[in-house]
């Protein structure tokens, strides 16, 4: 391994990877990915904290600008998702009572073979 000068002025190291073993290729590969994931880490510290600042700088937080604070009504969070109540049934089959359709959505086969003899849908409503 031979030595040289990197962009930043420091010195490193020159490899051969020609000349490494598959084994020392995946040792190198992850100490590399680590390496990589470790200056992720610090350069997004690095931004956080010049973003914080510079808001500090305009007379905001971060969160303001970023829709975090409640306060801001200019910035609304994303609404969830409600659960839905499931529907109550409006149509019920005669020859299977466990067999119930809300009316919503496709039709279920008994009803559609029902109708296919001739029978009204109305005829499945439940009374209520």
């Amino acid at each position: 391994m031979g030595k040289t000068i990197n962009k930043n002025g420091t010195w490193m190291s020159q490899i051969n990877l020609k000349n490494m073993s598959m084994s020392e290729l995946r040792a190198l590969e992850k100490r590399v990915s680590r390496a990589i994931a470790s200056r992720e880490k610090i350069e997004r510290k690095e931004a956080l904290a010049a973003l914080k600042t510079k808001a500090k700088q305009l007379g905001y937080s971060l969160g303001e600008l970023v829709g975090d604070a409640k306060s801001d009504e200019s910035v609304k969070a994303p609404k969830t998702a409600k659960q839905r109540k499931p529907v109550a049934a409006k149509y019920r089959n005669p020859e299977n009572p466990s067999q119930t359709w809300a009316g919503r959505g496709r039709q279920p086969k008994w009803i559609k073979d029902a109708i296919a003899s001739g029978k009204s849908i109305e005829s499945f409503a439940i009374k209520s």
